[in-house]
């Protein structure tokens, strides 16, 4: 059982490693981070040690949110943009999963773009994408916008609705706004680069 443990977090470590150095992300500090944690399963502190890995994947989970903000559209004329802005969520909180946000506003109107990747809650979005009948059960209607396929919903009488985009199983794009024309949500979906944004690694 020791054994097998012990081969599990190798296993654990050696992944963390490889991401540590293709991501690079503030790479003395994750690069230290995975040394310190080695050090410790060496000396069979195993919490300190996982604490360590998780620490350093973490700091991996930044730089990759921070890769993502520069896919987040810029405003629109006669709209304005506040700072895009990026969060990592270890497994513990939700599942996990990365996400880059902006948003945009037009006198009352308001419109939100976030990209979300390497979250578990996708699996419950890619649904509705394969079955078009739980889209429509839940009022959405499947379009194509830029070639993606695309879930957009929209109610004219209270001016809100929102658009989500599965690029290539790995990133969830989502259009969300108020006081807003269905015309507005279409263009900041269209503003996205989606063929960049599924080459990323």
């Amino acid at each position: 059982m020791h054994q097998l443990r012990a081969k599990n977090f190798l296993a654990v470590l050696l992944g963390v490693l490889i991401i540590g150095i293709a991501g690079s992300a503030r790479a003395d500090d994750v690069e230290d981070s995975v040394k310190e944690g080695l050090e410790y399963y060496k000396d069979g502190d195993y919490s300190s040690a996982a604490g360590s890995l998780e620490y350093a994947a973490q700091l991996i989970r930044q730089k990759k949110g921070g890769q993502l903000e520069v896919f987040l559209p810029k405003p629109l004329p006669g709209w304005t943009a506040e700072n895009a802005s990026s969060q990592a969520m270890g497994a513990a909180m939700f599942g996990g999963g990365v996400t880059a946000e902006r948003k945009f506003k037009k006198d009352n109107s308001r419109i939100t773009v976030q990209i979300v990747t390497d979250s578990p809650m996708m699996q419950g979005m890619m649904m509705l994408f394969t079955n078009p009948a739980f889209a429509a059960a839940d009022g959405g209607k499947l379009e194509k916008i830029k070639g993606q396929k695309a879930i957009v919903k929209y109610t004219p009488t209270t001016k809100k609705g929102d658009i989500k985009i599965m690029v290539v199983n790995r990133f969830l794009v989502s259009i969300e706004g108020n006081d807003i024309s269905k015309e507005d949500l279409k263009n900041y979906a269209k503003a996205i680069d989606y063929k960049k944004l599924s080459a990323l690694p």
